[in-house]
C-alpha cells in the first residue's frame, strides 16, 4: 500500500508570492509523483511537476492535488488543497520577515440593521497554512460562525453587540478590529439624532467609561488578554450603569 505521510496544505497569499506545496509518501517500491491543478471545474496535469515539492508563484486562486504511483501501477491522490490568491494585496503589506502567520487584510465594518433584515459581516486574512476563522460577540464564542463571512438571515435585537473575528493557523493568530453592530426596529432621522444627542448631554451624569485594549506592540509579540479584558470589564461596567466606549489597538 502507498501511505501518504505528509499532505499538502492550503495557503492564502498575495499575488506574486512564491511558496512550495509538499507531499510525501511511503511504499515498498520507489514512487512517482505528478501534480494536478483545477481551474473552473477543469483539471489539468501540470507539465514537469513530477517531484515531491511543487514550487508555485501565486497568480490566481486554484486547487491542487498530487498523484503518487508505485511500480505496480497502484496510485493514490493527496488531499485537494486551495491556493487562495489575493490580487489586490501588495506583497509590501506583509511583515518584512513574514513566516506565514495570519495577516488581516479585511476587517468587518460597523452596521445598523433593522430587526428581521439580514446581517453580513466579512473578514479575510492571509497565511501559510491558510487561516481558520472564529467569530466572537461580546467576548463570547459564536460556535457555528467559523468562516470569513458571518451571516445572520434575520437579525434580532439580541444580536446587537461588539463583534470581532480571530484568524489563526499553526504559526499564530491575529484579531480583526472590533465593530459595534446595532439591531433596531427603525432608523432615526437626522433631526431625531440631534434631539437625542441634546437629551444625552442634558442627562449626563459623568458615568462614562473609556476602555482601551492594546495587543499590538512594536517590540513585543501580540497579546491575547487585552481583548478579553476589555470585553469582561465592559460587561461589568454596564451592570454598574456606565456608558462604555471600547477600543482595541
Amino acid at each position: 500500500a502507498i501511505v501518504i505521510t505528509e499532505q499538502p496544505v492550503s495557503v492564502s497569499v498575495p499575488v506574486g508570492y512564491s511558496f512550495t506545496l509538499r507531499c510525501r509518501a511511503e511504499a515498498r517500491t520507489s514512487l512517482q509523483y505528478q501534480w494536478f491543478c483545477q481551474r473552473q471545474s477543469v483539471c489539468y496535469q501540470i507539465p514537469g511537476a513530477t517531484k515531491q515539492d511543487l514550487l508555485i508563484t501565486a497568480q490566481q486562486t486554484q486547487l491542487y492535488t498530487c498523484r503518487i504511483n508505485d511500480l505496480y501501477r497502484n496510485a493514490v491522490f493527496s488531499d485537494w488543497v486551495k491556493v487562495e490568491v489575493h490580487p489586490c494585496v501588495a506583497r509590501g503589506l506583509l511583515p518584512q520577515l513574514w513566516q506565514g502567520e495570519p495577516v488581516i487584510i479585511l476587517n468587518p465594518t460597523e452596521q445598523k440593521v433593522e430587526v428581521g433584515k439580514p446581517l453580513l459581516l466579512q473578514c479575510a486574512a492571509m497565511g501559510v497554512p491558510a487561516p481558520t476563522y472564529q467569530w466572537y460577540c461580546n467576548g463570547n464564542v459564536l460556535e457555528h460562525q467559523k468562516k470569513k463571512k458571518l451571516w445572520i438571515t434575520h437579525a434580532k435585537v439580541s444580536d446587537t453587540g461588539t463583534y470581532l473575528c480571530c484568524a489563526s493557523n499553526s504559526r499564530g493568530e491575529h484579531w480583526t478590529n472590533a465593530v459595534d453592530i446595532q439591531i433596531g426596529s427603525e432608523t432615526l432621522l437626522p433631526a431625531e439624532h440631534l434631539q437625542l444627542f441634546r437629551l444625552v448631554f442634558l442627562l449626563a451624569t459623568g458615568k462614562i467609561a473609556l476602555l482601551v485594549g492594546n495587543n499590538r506592540y512594536q517590540h513585543h509579540p501580540n497579546l491575547m488578554a487585552p481583548v478579553t479584558d476589555v470585553f469582561e470589564l465592559s460587561g461589568l461596567l454596564k451592570q454598574l450603569d456606565f456608558q462604555v466606549v471600547s477600543l482595541l489597538d
